[in-house]
């Protein structure tokens, strides 16, 4: 579904007034999804948005891409460089888990995508957004898609760790035609979708699905694939749904 821009900014602004919060903060990452969410919610409340820029051992050029989105929309910036904090925390944790005893079946030498330490990287990122958000009364508003929500690409502790998720019902190419519409820069939209940085991480390269059959799933259900690509996708969205829901509580709690 291909929703107008202006109706997820008025959405945006009566989240905002619903919360009597005073503006909106989002993360720039130099990709398409926060181009989109910077220029959604400076159009919700003009002049009270801020861009948040976190590099964490990242690649220089998303920094330099993020940088761009806030001069092309004219935003405030706060930037932060992650690297130094997240270096620091993950020789203390791993000096303090040299101390407990037993398996460790998760654990995996670099930072791999599924390494415990990638996993810090993204609630390093939520922990220094929301001390942005709150310092200023403002809301978080999350970058994440529908394609990226039902993977656990962003999980509710990490890249989902926000007040308001505008893309969160939206298809990566409804995004495409979103960033096009409200004229997010055109390197940014063909880099986005060059280099297939949306796909799940390089160790679930044999997910066994494609984009386009991610797509066709989310649009029209198990009947819009094969039925062994709607398996594959479910069995991932099965494993991936702790990412998305509240902590379970015991019954007759």
């Amino acid at each position: 579904m291909h929703m107008r821009p202006n109706e997820i900014a008025a959405w945006l602004r009566g989240r905002v007034s619903m919360a009597g919060a005073d503006g909106l903060a989002v993360g720039l990452s130099g990709r398409v999804d926060s181009a989109v969410v910077a220029r959604l919610c400076q159009m919700a409340v003009p002049d009270r948005v801020v861009g948040v820029v976190l590099p964490c051992e990242s690649d220089p050029r998303d920094e330099e891409d993020a940088l761009l989105i806030g001069d092309h929309f004219k935003l405030p910036l706060v930037r932060a460089d992650l690297g130094p904090v997240f270096q620091r925390l993950a020789t203390d944790l791993q000096s303090g888990l040299s101390n407990v005893a037993g398996p460790r079946p998760r654990q995996e030498d670099g930072d791999g995508p599924s390494s415990p330490l990638a996993s810090l990287k993204p609630r390093l990122r939520a922990a220094s957004l929301s001390f942005v958000a709150s310092s200023l009364n403002y809301l978080v508003a999350g970058t994440g898609n529908r394609c990226a929500v039902v993977l656990g690409h962003c999980p509710t502790d990490g890249d989902g760790a926000a007040d308001v998720l505008p893309l969160g019902a939206l298809l990566k190419s409804d995004v495409y035609a979103l960033a096009r519409d409200v004229a997010v820069p055109k390197s940014i939209i063909e880099k986005d979708s060059s280099d297939g940085s949306w796909l799940p991480p390089s160790g679930e390269r044999d997910r066994g699905f494609t984009y386009s059959d991610l797509e066709h799933y989310l649009a029209d259900g198990p009947d819009g694939v094969a039925p062994a690509v709607a398996l594959r996708i479910e069995r991932m969205m099965r494993t991936s749904e702790h990412k998305r829901a509240s902590p379970p509580i015991p019954d007759g709690a």
